[in-house]
Formats: C-alpha cells, structure tokens, sequence
C-alpha cells in the first residue's frame, strides 16, 4: 500500500491529537502521544493546552507531583515526559546511547575515572536520590567520596543513571535548577542485550504515536544507529503493517492504526517550543517544509514555538504586551489569521495565571528570522 506525504502528515496530526482537541485526561493524552518534549518546563503544558477539550494545568501538575507522568533524559538524549509505565523501557533501550554520549565525552574523562568507577557509584546514587535532591546535593555527595572534580562526573551520571526530575513549584512544576530523583526500580540494566530486548517496545510505542515511519525516523527518534533500529523492527516482523512512502521509502505502522485522508482539515495551532511532531522524524518534511527547517530549529538545537497552518509549519510566535506576535513566513490567509486569532485569544487566557511572558529568553532570534506577514494577535 503506498501512502502521500499528505496522508503521512494527516496520520502524524491525528495520532498528536491536533486535528481536533479531545476530552482525555492528561495521564490518557500522554500515553496517546508517548512522549513530549520537555526541555523547556512550560513546552508540555502547551503541547497538552493543544491538544485537549478541557486541559486543566493543575491536573498535569498533580500527575508530576505523584509521579503517574515523569520527566527524564531519554529519547535524543533529551527531556521527554512520559507515562511512568513507560520509562523504565524507554530507558533501558536507551542505555547505549545515553552511556555513550557521556561516558565517552572529555567532561567525565577529565574526572580520571573509568567506566566502571561510575557505574559502581549508581546503586549508592541511587539511595542517595530516595528523596529528591538539588544538583549541588549531587555534587556535594560525589566530592566527598571522589576526591576529584566532579561536575563532569554528576553530568554523565545524572543523563544515564534512572533519575527522574523531581517537580521544584510553580509556574510549570519543573524551574530552572532541577532537583532529581531516583526512579524507583533500582539501577537499570546497562547491557546491550537488555537495552536491545526494550528497543522492540520502545519503537512499538514510538509508531503508535507517530507512525507511519521508516528506519531511518525510528533511528532519529531515539538517536540509535540505524541497524539497531532496524534489528528492533525486525524483530517485530509480522506484527506491524509494511507500507510504501511517496518516495518508495518502506515505511512501518502498527496494525489498524488510524491513517486519515490527506483532505482531512487541520486547524490551526500555536505549537510549544520543541513541540515533538517538529523532531520525531528523519525527514522532518512530514511538518516542515524544507525551506523552513532551519529558521524553526536552530544551529544551537533551540526549535522555536510555531504556527501550524492546515497541518505544516508556516512561521513562530512569542508572546508581546497585549497578545502574540505571529511571523509568517509565507503569506496566510484571512481564514488562517482568524483562527490564528482565535488561538491567540485562547493562549493569552491559559498563560496568564502561569507565565504570560512565556519563551521571551528566546527572543534573540527573531531579529534573524525573515517574514512575509507579522500580526500582533490581541489577547
């Protein structure tokens, strides 16, 4: 069966639930979706407001409070938030990664520590973190038994040992000097061949959320090479539904998920800033149009909030005195704006008990950003 780039993009909005919000709770939502971004403390709370009828940001806070949603470095070596029934999978397959990425990097080899020598602090780490602790408890901790500089040390440790964010308050449960604690289930499996027995289930999970994919967006999903990723889908050969990309790419699905038709309408949206369906694939054209990758995800990694305009990225928004500047980067039209608008409406509303000034660190780059159209969209 061969599927459009259309009807790839209409399945990825329908599985996101952005073709419409729908009335779940945010524990259901979030394991609709698998997994959101969770760099910048305010972006799931944004990508939910997207996505649900009646999001109550108080219920997220309560489901990061008793742990039922959790935060920790995974997939990408980046934050996700995630169900906790999840992460321990999702974790495990990503050991390779995660260790790689830090256990290799200069900041941990400069400690003079080996492998092993990290690896044997884990389950003590692990006690330590029963109750949550700040980064400088970390490194406090590690000093005293080290000896030797440890901010490299704690910095490898805290991305590949099972640490979870510990909520610190208000505006959006996370601030900017996370505290960590342990995930609950002691050390986790460090082989490869448990992190190659949870992959299968990590990329199970991964294609319910935005399957259709092909290897190489399964690989880029997760950071893994690619023959990992393809070993995992093989080894859930008769399982999963094979399909043909508009390029002949294979793609694969699993059975009897929803696939919509590429005419399906797709409102509007004003998208949180590393909003997931920008980053969950290899080629990222499913939502953004090429021309426009690197104005939204830029050199240093930081992927703006965006507009979403019948399905596709078409420019950013922040919010200024009085609203939200939108910048197109191509001309919109009336009824584009007016549901922009209505976005815009609906967004000042959800911030201001939070954080009506939220991403405005981000600013810096709208000085480099080219536009065809900007509007201010009153709250």
């Amino acid at each position: 069966m061969k599927i459009t780039a259309r009807e790839l993009n209409r399945a990825t909005l329908d599985r996101q639930l952005l073709l419409g919000r729908e009335p779940l709770d945010v524990v259901d939502a979030v394991r609709r979706v698998v997994a959101l971004q969770g760099q910048q403390a305010a972006s799931p709370y944004i990508a939910l407001w997207n996505r649900l009828s009646a999001f109550d940001p108080a219920k997220l806070d309560a489901a990061f409070a008793d742990r039922t949603l959790v935060k920790a470095t995974l997939m990408r070596i980046t934050l996700h938030v995630v169900h906790a029934d999840d992460h321990r999978a999702m974790h495990t397959a990503m050991q390779p990664t995660l260790r790689g990425a830090r256990l290799g990097d200069r900041r941990f080899t400069s400690s003079g520590l080996t492998v092993a020598d990290a690896d044997a602090l884990v389950p003590d780490l692990l006690d330590f973190a029963g109750q949550p602790r700040t980064a400088a408890e970390f490194e406090a901790w590690l000093d005293a038994r080290l000896g030797v500089p440890t901010k490299g040390v704690w910095w490898a440790l805290r991305s590949y040992a099972p640490l979870l964010h510990a909520p610190t308050g208000a505006p959006w449960s996370f601030g900017t000097r996370p505290s960590y604690v342990a995930a609950g289930a002691g050390p986790a499996p460090t082989g490869r061949e448990a992190a190659d027995e949870f992959l299968p289930e990590l990329v199970y999970r991964y294609l319910e959320g935005f399957g259709p994919a092909s290897v190489a967006d399964v690989a880029q999903f997760a950071l893994v090479q690619r023959s990992r990723a393809r070993d995992a889908l093989r080894a859930l050969f008769g399982t999963l539904e094979q399909l043909e990309g508009p390029d002949g790419t294979e793609l694969f699905d699993v059975p009897g998920a929803s696939r919509p038709a590429e005419d399906t309408p797709a409102p509007p949206r004003l998208m949180a800033m590393w909003d997931s369906v920008l980053l969950a694939y290899f080629d990222r054209s499913r939502v953004i149009p090429p021309d426009y990758r690197k104005l939204v995800i830029r050199s240093n990694g930081d992927v703006l909030p965006a507009l979403l305009v019948d399905g596709y990225v078409a420019g950013v928004w922040r919010p200024v005195e009085g609203g939200v500047e939108a910048t197109a980067f191509h001309p919109l039209s009336d009824e584009a704006w007016a549901g922009l608008a209505d976005e815009a409406r609906a967004l000042v509303a959800f911030l201001a008990d939070r954080e009506p000034q939220v991403y405005r660190r981000y600013d810096r780059w709208w000085a480099e950003l080219p536009s065809a159209e900007v509007h201010v969209l009153p709250g």
